[in-house]
């Protein structure tokens, strides 16, 4: 084996978790700093918890708050229902029964 294509490893990585450390693992990296890890995700731990680092939902609740949605109210047009389509058995059958009735209302003149 080639000794250098494979990084470098570290047996003794520290994982931290807001500041804290919680694990030690093996990994190419000295230190890894996490977001989320299996102590604090609602999946293991049971419990709901809502993690927003960025910032996002107060960014959304303040762009929307209030009369954003006033802006542009309309009242609400009817909209109508497509016609249901025929399909081609259904079709088939009114062609032949309006045949069979043109046939009956005009009888054959074959004396001609």
């Amino acid at each position: 084996m080639k000794k250098e294509t494979h990084p470098k490893w570290y047996p003794d990585c520290k994982v931290n978790f807001r500041g804290q450390h919680v694990l030690t693992v093996g990994a190419t990296v000295p230190e890894m700093n996490v977001e989320v890890w299996s102590g604090s995700h609602p999946f293991y731990t049971g419990q709901k918890s809502f993690v927003d680092t960025l910032g996002r939902v107060e960014r959304f609740q303040k762009k929307f708050a209030g009369e954003y949605f006033k802006k542009d109210e309309k009242p609400a047009k009817e909209v109508k229902a497509p016609a249901a389509k025929e399909n081609k058995e259904t079709k088939a059958a009114k062609d032949t029964k309006a045949f069979k009735e043109s046939a009956k209302a005009k009888p054959a003149d074959d004396k001609k």
